[in-house]
């Protein structure tokens, strides 16, 4: 999975904070709140977003909603995967991973392994 690019994840972070469909507009002027952008340059990311299977998209009136395909967690597990993707040592990439992890992170990671092993079980 490619990593999004700067504008592309302003954009997703928005829809992803908000958990709402939105509009390229509101999106817009959000962003310009920090830093100015073209009305024509998010539509056209939105777009790009959209094609890519990243955003579905709704008509309201005559503007359309867009609201993520997936969650801002199963973006960041992709991009987990691709990373140890990368490694030729799987086991060795995931202890350094875990090695670098804050002690509440860890215990989340067991907690969600204890879980994974009871959805296996009949």
């Amino acid at each position: 999975m490619r990593r999004l690019g700067d504008l592309e994840a302003e954009i997703m972070d928005r829809l992803w904070t908000w958990n709402r469909p939105a509009t390229v507009r509101e999106v817009v002027d959000d962003i310009n709140k920090t830093r100015p952008v073209a009305y024509t340059t998010v539509m056209t990311v939105t777009n790009i977003l959209y094609s890519k299977g990243w955003l579905l998209r709704g008509k309201q009136g005559r503007a359309w909603l867009y609201t993520p395909v997936r969650s801002r967690e199963a973006y960041a597990a992709a991009l987990m995967e691709d990373g140890l993707g990368a490694s030729k040592d799987r086991p060795a990439a995931l202890v350094h991973f875990v090695e670098n992890m804050s002690e509440e992170e860890v215990a989340a990671l067991r907690k969600a392994l204890r879980n994974v092993g009871r959805q296996d079980k009949p």
